[in-house]
């Protein structure tokens, strides 16, 4: 049931401020039916949504999809039109933004650049009006976590990007919240960068343990980072689960096509067996029981045999029509016998450039049973 909004009354605030502890303990954060419109468009359409204690969720999705407007509505800077929204066992629906007690991180940094490194980390315990010595010594103690020791009186405009996130995320933590909402925080960063910094967001999480809730586009970094990840696409979750079971087993075509690269191929019922032309397939997990059924086949899992059809597998005879080298490994493209386009991809190890398939080769493509993953051919 919807919990319609009403204005913030001065008893909403008084009570907002008791989540003003500073305690350790990492809130799990309750979604209920959340709703925003802007005119006839639905940014979040009755969006329900768990967030363990101390969990690393991502929200990730296609530009447009909502994930922002669902951080933001968490942050308390965008007011849903209904819903329930919970920080524990409290409800925080109608607190305002500074009262929440949540740390959070923007896409654009959002430093002041007339401060200092040691300005930028303290504003937040110099709004909580934190004793002089027990400022600086969190303040310290924040860089000290982002590998930034030594760095506090550095104006902002001497330090490179990564270094500017890590006073961003240092300011975040420094007053010690039991949330952390972080928003696309590494976009603006160069892909090396960017590749290190998510393994350090990682491990700044598992040694604060605060509840985190990250906003990206970027399949990879969410695979990388996260706990679970929900998948957002037209104001919806289309899922929630585990980076493994979401990469491994999509529910529908909409996550199968966004996270990873992958080929699909109709598929039909033939009473128990499912069947692909004349093929029987094999496949150890079971198919949807409703809906269009499509074979999901990413490029990695698909084998190259130069002895014929792999025993127990499901094997496919095909054509070579482009092979691209890729240094460590390779791409290659093929035609089915039925006209459809398939895509491996191979590690090349011990193999060298001349050693490759090369166009209008036969080939036979096999895929295991176990790496046979029937989907739902819906988009949501």
């Amino acid at each position: 049931r919807r919990a319609h909004l009403v204005p913030a009354t001065f008893t909403d605030f008084r009570e907002a401020s008791d989540l003003n502890t500073n305690s350790a303990e990492a809130l799990p954060i309750s979604v209920k039916n959340i709703t925003k419109t802007y005119g006839p468009v639905h940014a979040l359409d009755d969006v329900s949504l768990e967030v363990k204690s101390g969990e690393f969720l991502t929200l990730l999705g296609p530009s447009g999809s909502g994930k922002t407007t669902l951080l933001m509505v968490l942050a308390g800077f965008t007011r849903p039109d209904c819903g329930s929204l919970q920080f524990g066992d409290r409800e925080v629906i109608r607190t305002p933004p500074h009262l929440r007690e949540v740390g959070m991180t923007f896409q654009s940094y959002a430093l002041f650049p007339h401060m200092t490194v040691a300005g930028n980390v303290g504003y937040p315990l110099r709004l909580r009006k934190t004793p002089k010595r027990e400022l600086e010594e969190r303040v310290e103690q924040a860089l000290e976590t982002v590998q930034l020791g030594g760095f506090g009186d550095r104006r902002i405009d001497q330090l490179s990007g990564g270094q500017k996130q890590r006073v961003a995320v240092a300011r975040a933590i420094v007053f010690e919240p039991r949330i952390l909402l972080m928003d696309e925080p590494l976009s603006a960063l160069d892909k090396k960068l960017r590749d290190q910094m998510q393994i350090e967001l990682r491990h700044l999480h598992e040694k604060l343990g605060m509840t985190t809730v990250y906003v990206t586009h970027d399949q990879r970094e969410a695979l990388t980072m996260s706990d679970r990840i929900a998948v957002v696409n037209h104001g919806r979750i289309m899922q929630l689960a585990s980076p493994r079971d979401l990469y491994e087993r999509p529910e529908n075509r909409f996550v199968a096509d966004f996270i990873g690269d992958s080929t699909f191929l109709n598929v039909t019922r033939d009473g128990d067996q499912i069947r692909y032309g004349d093929m029987v397939l094999r496949h150890s997990a079971p198919a949807p029981q409703t809906g269009n059924l499509l074979l999901m086949i990413r490029p990695e899992r698909i084998t190259l045999s130069t002895n014929g059809p792999v025993e127990g597998a499901n094997n496919f005879d095909a054509i070579a029509t482009e092979v691209v080298y890729q240094g460590d490994s390779f791409l290659l493209h093929a035609r089915l016998a039925d006209g459809n386009r398939i895509a491996l991809r191979g590690a090349m190890l011990g193999a060298n450039i001349t050693t490759l398939p090369k166009v209008d080769d036969q080939l036979t493509l096999s895929i295991a049973a176990e790496d046979t993953v029937l989907i739902d051919g819906s988009e949501a």
